[in-house]
């Protein structure tokens, strides 16, 4: 190859490496905010605020600035001890609960003593997001995992919260006609159109391809016991939740702690325990057939004990499901060349010798009022006889109704480490 295009190639490979790409937020972190300050109100510039997770033991540490403010972003959901030190002064012990991209104001009042000296405030920190006119809610992970959930897609959880309904007025997306509706449950969060929300995990947009919300060809959203917690935004959201203009849903995926953790699970269906159809007794038909096995696991834990930690989940779906179809076939009569008009009298019969044209016969003699070419005929055999009733007034043609299968396996599967 030419030198002068190698280096060609070689320059632009670099120029992609150096140029940054555009980031979309990442909103999946609690962020907490505050004022550090002396019994008389006064600020206190350099105080250390440390803020250690329970769970995993991480300590993300910050410094007052000389308005005597500091500001903790990213912290990851779940249980903290904020240790606030500053010379002169004794060290306070906060304990602080954090969900899945809150705001929390934290302000704290010092006591003068020794800084060896420790107070521990055993009251809980207010859970008022004062840093934050957001109208949201949350939907905790025990919540996520022991509320019975049909299919167990978790954002149908979202519906918990208020100003949040699911909207089924339109058909399935695999029929005709509705497929740019999307895949998952279609939510209407605080009166907006469901194309109109945003889908977060763990910081990054999952809408579907229809901009609505993800959901497989079931229309689920598996990984239940991946979801350590989620919240619904419903209004007044800051800017950086940007992308639609209605509500948000805000996910965040579990990830290891220091203590090994795991669960194992099987969820069946089966039509076996299903009450029949009203349609299929009216026809005398069978139940359709209805199989769903859901079934999977999840493990958790330190690789290197309060630094590195793994979490895994794995799903699978697997449905069978009957469906009952309706087709519209030949009548006994109309397949012997007796047709009906439209009042459903047999039409004038044609003479016993009546000549029809070559290939074709008069299969009644005396009663059918039309020639059968033999193709057709033939092809006639490959229509089962009506079950369901003679579609009037002509009943030249009646209904077959039969049951089909559907089967449908999905895998999920996440890690976080």
């Amino acid at each position: 190859m030419n030198p002068k295009i190698i280096k060609m190639m070689l320059g632009l490979l670099l120029l992609g490496l150096v140029i940054p790409a555009p980031l979309k937020a990442q909103v999946s972190g609690a962020m907490v905010t505050g004022t550090v300050t002396d019994p008389s109100g006064g600020v206190i510039a350099g105080a250390q605020v440390a803020a250690k997770n329970v769970a995993t033991s991480l300590v993300s540490s910050t410094t007052t600035n000389s308005d005597g403010f500091y500001n903790l972003p990213n912290l990851l959901p779940g249980d903290y001890q904020f240790a606030v030190t500053a010379s002169g002064f004794t060290t306070k012990v906060l304990s602080i609960t954090l969900t899945v991209g809150a705001k929390r104001a934290l302000d704290v009042s010092m006591v003068v003593g020794p800084s060896q000296q420790t107070v521990q405030v055993t009251e809980q920190a207010p859970t008022i997001q004062l840093a934050s006119s957001t109208i949201s809610g949350v939907v905790e992970g025990s919540e996520v995992r022991e509320l019975p959930l049909n299919g167990r897609d978790w954002a149908s959880l979202a519906t918990l919260q208020p100003g949040v309904v699911s909207v089924r007025t339109h058909e399935s997306v695999t029929q005709v006609g509705s497929h740019a509706r999307g895949l998952g449950m279609q939510l209407s969060i605080g009166g907006n159109r469901p194309q109109q929300n945003t889908y977060r995990l763990n910081g990054v947009i999952i809408n579907d391809y229809s901009n609505a919300g993800p959901g497989s060809v079931l229309g689920q959203n598996l990984g239940v016991d991946a979801i350590q917690e989620f919240s619904v935004l419903t209004s007044n959201y800051t800017s950086e939740y940007g992308f639609t203009s209605g509500g948000v849903v805000n996910a965040i995926s579990r990830s290891g702690t220091n203590q090994f953790h795991g669960s194992a699970y099987e969820f069946l269906r089966n039509s076996a325990l299903d009450a029949a159809d009203f349609f299929e007794n009216a026809n005398g038909l069978p139940k359709a057939a209805f199989r769903r096995n859901q079934f999977g696991g999840s493990a958790g834990g330190p690789i290197w004990k309060d630094k590195v930690f793994i979490f895994g989940d794995y799903e699978g779906l697997r449905q069978s499901k009957g469906i009952t179809h309706v087709a519209n076939v030949p009548s006994p009569n109309a397949r012997n060349g007796i047709l009906n008009d439209a009042t459903g009298n047999p039409l004038p019969a044609l003479p016993s010798n009546f000549a029809c044209p070559a290939g074709s016969t008069l299969p009644v003699p005396g009663q059918s009022n039309t020639c059968v070419d033999g193709t057709i005929a033939k092809f006639f055999t490959f229509y089962p006889v009506f079950n369901a009733g003679l579609i009037g007034p002509s009943n030249n043609t009646g209904r077959y109704a039969f049951s089909g299968a559907q089967v449908v396996p999905e895998n999920y599967y996440t890690t976080r480490a």
